[in-house]
């Protein structure tokens, strides 16, 4: 069998990577390079690395949908929240003010500590309900708020 000659340039760190595996494996740098480039000029290795990318984006896609999904939980919780707060919510007179300012720093202090606590244990609120309610995978509905106030389905 006949070879042609090629006359290459590489990067030094290249060039010292392929001498380390020469050595390593007891070969030629010309056998190692050859083996090299038949894989990737190979129509199998192009099959292979499209596989590879499909199943990276199907893992990025399923990624993306459960961080929609878990988007989508959070806004409905604060618009129903707000809703909630919104219509419950009683004007405060003035001589009482003060000490609701007092009251509600402390209440928030609670919560950031309460959501310290939450996060330290590295498990999601909104998955475990999710988990408690429904599927993981999206196919449970997610409910939005209309632009009308009203609710209508993701």
């Amino acid at each position: 069998m006949t070879r042609a000659r090629l006359n290459i340039f590489v990067e030094p760190e290249h060039a010292r990577r392929l001498e380390d595996l020469s050595l390593h494996r007891g070969v030629s740098k010309s056998s190692v390079i050859a083996a090299a480039l038949a894989s990737f000029l190979s129509p199998d290795a192009t099959d292979q690395r499209e596989a590879a990318t499909v199943k990276r984006l199907d893992r990025l896609s399923r990624q993306f949908e459960r961080l929609e999904r878990d988007q989508a939980i959070l806004i409905e919780t604060v618009a129903l929240y707000l809703r909630h707060y919104l219509t419950v919510a009683l004007p405060v007179p003035e001589q009482q003010q003060e000490a609701l300012r007092a009251q509600g720093r402390a209440r928030y202090a609670q919560f950031i500590e309460q959501l310290a606590r939450h996060i330290q244990r590295g498990r999601s609120l909104v998955r475990e309900i999710h988990e408690e309610n429904g599927p993981l995978d999206g196919d449970a509905p997610v409910a939005s708020v209309a632009p009308d106030g009203g609710e209508g389905g993701a």
